[in-house]
């Protein structure tokens, strides 16, 4: 009875130390609220009651560079009172110590850590996504280093370093044949266990003695361990880290397509990327997975996926707000003057330092460049001007420059917003010629879709230009397609009905790829035109497709053509609306889907995840067919009705069955 009150005393208290621990990493780590949750509730088990544990448990974290998956695991190694037995392993191979003998592999990185035998620890293999072993055409990788890493997986008991046995054995061969064309004294002095050989070896045997004495052993006392070793069996000499926490981290841009390398994209909202990484799922993960790894692999990382979406703008403002809070607290600590920033700084950091593709690292630096210096020159100014300790400088910013306020006086004393100078388009032309096209595109897209672009925008930092950004959807319905192809083409329709084919821009390349691609998969690969078959290019003879592509290229031409002149006739039939998004965008530089519907006035109501009506047309379609069988029935009554195991209704004439 008295086991069973402590038992139940020791749970409660594990589980508020992780309820405690949950709680702290929420006040560190902005916007993975939910991941936090999801790490927590995964490791419960294993923490509460590690006793219970009989492999290995494995929680995968995946998700774009800068989003804290690193950080999240070594913190929770810290506050769950493990960071003594704590190991993590740079898959790529650049650990520390990994050029060294013995540290090639998972066992002798554990072997050199805090974590002991059949007992719980905590190992990170970071970076997993480079640890591939197939290439892009599925062939084997040669891979050389971590080859323990499977089995660690597996069950958590790693076999004996063979191969490191057989090197030793085959020094000692070696030895032997010199000793036997040497001096007696000399042959003393040829065979000697290395230092990292002799900790292998008290390490493999699972040997008590100092690891002095082993390299001291002579070549008899060497073997006469290995022949022990063989002859009891080596399944004795297995080790076990059954118990071990695994987390696996990495980067799987497969999964998350073009956003993974939209390293120079600071246009694009954060939440648009949060809500589209958001949709990513544990089938995702396997897909990317499956294009690195062979499929035993992949079912060794188990199903414990956790996928990080991208950071949300509120998450970015939280860091931002925490590394500010941070710079003014060390710059008053050192000058003795008090910092105030405006609303404006947050604001400004935020426009010029938010990679949305690449998380926290570059916000960092930015951070640094901006008030890192920023501050200091503020106190400068201030010190100069007569402000003694105590007194308040108060920064604010305009969009070009940090600016210092104090005693009545105000000085710009810093010019770091260079993102802010490349999203300007101070070219009158050049604004009302990438206001026509993005509005021509956004304007379409709303008509054909029923909901508005999640962003347009002319003001972009990234580019030489604009871009509309859209829902994705789960289901491209024919009718779909076309609808996407005329609003790729709408940004040129666009251009023509304003500016006439003479001053038609360069601007449309990428969307006339864009909308090329997309009616050429329609017609060739997709079934949508007059031929079922797929057409494409093969040199391949066990690829059967058609190979005359050239008989499509008239069709694909025809359906652009149709498509581009829908488009006009769409815009010209909503000129006011195209002309009321193009004065805002110059006006504005952008056009929120909030506004989109008070400028334009077009009534925009579809749901994000709304597809075409197939339950309604399955509906329409199983009414018809009951109607049908109704009719048969009143004109052929000597017929009756079967329902046969493939679920199909036939008829049979009652003659015919008997």
């Amino acid at each position: 009875m008295n086991d069973s009150h402590d038992l139940r005393a020791q749970l409660a208290q594990r589980n508020q130390q992780l309820h405690t621990v949950a709680a702290q990493l929420k006040t560190e780590l902005f916007g993975i609220d939910p991941i936090i949750d999801r790490v927590i509730d995964a490791v419960r088990a294993w923490y509460v009651m590690p006793e219970l544990v009989s492999r290995p448990v494995i929680v995968c974290l995946w998700g774009l560079t800068g989003t804290g998956k690193t950080q999240l695991v070594r913190r929770l190694a810290q506050l769950l009172g493990f960071y003594d037995r704590f190991v993590e392993v740079q898959m790529d191979g650049f650990s520390n110590g990994a050029g060294m003998r013995g540290a090639q592999s998972i066992s002798g990185m554990l072997a050199k850590s805090g974590v002991r035998e059949g007992e719980p620890g905590i190992l990170a293999l970071d970076e997993f996504q480079r640890f591939r072993t197939i290439s892009a055409k599925r062939d084997d990788l040669r891979v050389e280093r971590y080859q323990d890493v499977w089995a660690l997986l597996s069950d958590g008991r790693l076999p004996p370093a063979l191969s490191l046995l057989a090197d030793i054995e085959s020094s000692i061969a070696e030895a032997a044949f010199d000793a036997e064309r040497a001096d007696a004294d000399e042959a003393k002095l040829r065979f000697k266990l290395r230092a990292w050989e002799a900790q292998e070896l008290q390490r493999t045997l699972k040997l008590d003695e100092p690891l002095m004495e082993i390299m001291a052993w002579t070549p008899d006392q060497v073997q006469a361990r290995l022949r022990s070793f063989r002859e009891s069996g080596q399944h004795h000499w297995e080790t076990d880290y059954s118990r071990l926490l695994v987390f696996v981290c990495g980067n799987l841009d497969e999964m998350y397509e073009d956003l993974a390398t939209s390293v120079d994209d600071c246009d694009s909202d954060a939440d648009i990327f949060h809500a589209m990484t958001g949709k990513l799922s544990v089938i995702d993960v396997k897909q990317a997975l499956n294009q690195r790894f062979k499929p035993e692999q992949v079912a060794r990382l188990g199903n414990e996926h956790v996928i990080y979406p991208s950071l949300s703008r509120r998450a970015y403002e939280q860091v931002i707000a925490h590394g500010c809070a941070r710079y003014v607290r060390d710059s008053e600590a050192r000058c003795g003057l008090r910092f105030e920033l405006a609303d404006s700084v947050h604001a400004q950091i935020y426009a010029n330092a938010v990679f949305p593709a690449q998380g926290t690292r570059p916000l960092f630096s930015s951070l640094h460049a901006i008030l890192g210096t920023g501050l200091a020159k503020a106190a400068l100014w201030a010190i100069e001007r007569g402000a003694a300790a105590g007194d308040c400088v108060r920064l604010s910013a305009d969009g070009r420059s940090l600016i210092a306020h104090w005693g009545g006086a105000s000085g710009a004393i810093a010019e770091p917003f260079e993102i802010n100078r490349l999203r300007q388009r101070s070219n009158v032309d050049f604004r009302a010629l990438l206001a026509v096209h993005e509005a021509g595109h956004g304007l379409v897209h709303a008509l054909l879709f029923g909901l508005a672009p999640r962003e347009i925008k002319i003001h972009v930092a990234s580019f030489e230009g604009g871009y509309n950004a859209y829902t994705s959807r789960k289901v491209w319905s024919r009718r779909n397609l076309l609808d996407s192809i005329c609003a790729s083409l709408a940004g040129r329709a666009a251009e023509l009905l304003v500016f006439g084919a003479d001053m038609n821009s360069s601007g449309a390349a990428s969307d006339l790829r864009k909308a090329t691609r997309t009616a050429a998969r329609m017609l060739r690969h997709l079934g949508h035109g007059e031929r079922i078959g797929r057409t494409d290019v093969s040199t391949d003879s066990d690829e059967h497709v058609c190979t005359d592509v050239e008989l499509t290229n008239a069709a694909v031409e025809a359906l652009l053509q149709a498509e581009h002149a829908r488009a006009t006739a769409l815009i010209e039939a909503h000129r006011e609306a195209l002309l009321a998004l193009v004065d805002e965008l110059i006006a504005e530089g952008q056009v929120t889907p909030e506004r989109f519907a008070v400028v334009t006035g077009l009534p925009l109501g579809r749901a994000e995840d709304a597809l075409d009506p197939y339950a309604e047309r399955l509906a329409a379609f199983r009414a018809a067919g009951v109607a049908q069988l109704g009719a048969s029935r009143g004109q052929r009554p000597t017929q009756t009705e079967t329902l046969p195991r493939n679920g199909v209704l036939v008829g049979h004439h009652a003659a015919q069955e008997a």
